[in-house]
């Protein structure tokens, strides 16, 4: 049986955002799109989400452009200090995170996916 409540985190340039998108689609799966764009995950969300992927730090795009911009690169945020970083930033985030209840993946990562459904 499918997942009832997958969500899908990313923004509309990211690619590997259309990809999570299309894999769901042509599976006929439900899902709901939240545009990290406009609105990011609320702190328990952000916690429930770390808990299923190993940790806040596999969460954060440290090869991305918005984490050099903000200077995060010398700084090198770790613990608390990237959960906050991503609470107040939503676009520092790997992109797409998708969700389907206490299973995460942070990435395009269809094999995973697959065993969900």
């Amino acid at each position: 049986m499918p997942p009832a409540n997958v969500q899908i985190f990313g923004t509309r340039k990211c690619p590997d955002t259309r990809k999570a998108e299309r894999f769901f689609k042509e599976r006929r799966v439900s899902f709901q799109v939240i545009d990290l764009g406009q609105k990011g995950p609320s702190a328990g969300e952000l916690r429930k989400i770390a808990n299923a992927v190993a940790g806040v730090e596999n969460l954060i795009d440290r090869e991305g452009k918005r984490y050099l911009e903000r200077g995060l690169k010398y700084a090198a945020p770790t613990g608390p200090r990237i959960e906050q970083a991503l609470l107040d930033d939503p676009l520092l985030l790997r992109t797409p995170i998708v969700r389907a209840g206490d299973r995460a993946t942070v990435g395009f990562v269809p094999q995973i996916w697959t065993t969900w459904l």
